[in-house]
Parts: structure tokens; C-alpha cells; sequence
């Protein structure tokens, strides 16, 4: 008996201390929630004619997300990819991928280490926020143990989160730090919330 009240008491502390988020981190904006809104700000490293990201989706009104000053009359001969980054589903909508043109040529990036890639070095926070999903990262803007970010020169660290294999409500808390140079993640999980 005397050994539960122990460790009763001792729980919910040692939980407790792996959620706390040190005071120097700010809460991620809630906007920032919506990948779409992230492509915008991609700095990519290589100097691009321009570049665009797509949905998979056959009428091109409805396909394009972003669009980086493309030209009045921009034409893509080359079919869309079959797969893409952030697959959600199977069909219409439910992956993206990103064309840039380069030297007159069209180059398509449909895999996550490809828009890695193309993003480079890590400018801001929502080119960290879309590496870490490349990672199956996610912010979670109702939990600063899945929604905090700290801008160091040389890192972009955040608490982020990942869905639990067994519950769908129960979440994992990650220290995500992200190398502004070269773009290499490394996380520590913080324990579940």
C-alpha cells in the first residue's frame, strides 16, 4: 500500500515534467495551423523562374495552392505526378507537389525529402513547421506541448506532436530541433498529453 501512494504521488510529477515548455518559447500562431498557408514562405536556396504547388486535382482552377509570380501564360506539358507529399487520402485532393521552373524546364518535386530539397536552408518558421511534417510532425495549436517555437542563429526549435499509435486523442510531445543551415532534424520525445 505504502508502495502505490508512492508512486502516486511521484507520477503525476514525473509527467508534469516532461510537458513543461521553458519560458523563452512562444506560442506557434494559430494561422500557421493550416499547411496551406506555409507554402508562401518558402525561400528556396537555387534561384527558381518561378515555382508553384498543386493539389492532385484535374481542373486546374481548383489544383493550384501557391503560386510564386508565374508567368501570364505559363503551360506544363509534362503530366502531374501520381503521388505527392502530405498524402491524406486516395483521389482528388489528396496530396500536393510543387513545379519550378529552372532554366525554361519544368521540375517537379513530389516527395517529401524532394520539397526538403527544394526549401534548403530554413529561413523561418513556416519552412521549419513544413519540414517537420515531411517528419509526420504536427502543430497543435489547442497545446503549447505541441505548438511552441524558439528562433536560435544556428536552430529552429519546437515542441511539436505526434498522434499515439493507440488513441487517436491521446498526443506525443516532441522537442523538434531544426539545423537552419543544412535543414537536419533531430527530436526528443517529452513525453504524452
Amino acid at each position: 500500500m505504502r508502495i502505490i501512494s508512492i508512486f502516486s504521488f511521484l507520477l503525476p510529477g514525473l509527467m508534469l515534467s516532461q510537458r513543461t515548455v521553458p519560458t523563452d518559447f512562444k506560442r506557434i500562431p494559430e494561422i500557421l495551423d493550416n499547411t496551406e498557408l506555409l507554402y508562401p514562405f518558402i525561400v528556396p536556396d537555387k534561384k527558381y523562374e518561378y515555382w508553384s504547388v498543386f493539389h492532385n486535382n484535374p481542373n486546374p482552377d481548383k489544383a493550384i495552392i501557391y503560386e510564386s509570380q508565374a508567368p501570364e501564360y505559363m503551360t506544363i506539358n509534362d503530366p502531374a505526378p501520381d503521388k505527392g507529399f502530405f498524402q491524406k487520402c486516395l483521389g482528388e485532393n489528396c496530396f500536393s507537389y510543387l513545379v519550378a521552373c529552372e532554366n525554361s524546364q519544368s521540375k517537379y518535386f513530389s516527395t517529401e525529402q524532394q520539397l526538403r530539397n527544394f526549401i534548403g536552408s530554413v529561413d523561418n518558421l513556416p519552412e521549419a513547421l513544413l519540414i517537420a511534417q515531411t517528419y509526420g510532425f504536427m502543430f497543435d495549436s489547442s497545446n503549447i506541448s505541441g505548438g511552441a517555437y524558439k528562433i536560435e542563429d544556428h536552430y529552429i526549435i519546437m515542441y511539436l506532436s505526434k498522434l499515439s499509435n493507440s488513441s487517436s486523442v491521446t498526443k506525443e510531445s516532441f522537442l523538434v530541433k531544426i539545423n537552419r543551415k543544412t535543414g537536419k532534424l533531430e527530436s526528443k520525445s517529452k513525453g504524452f498529453y
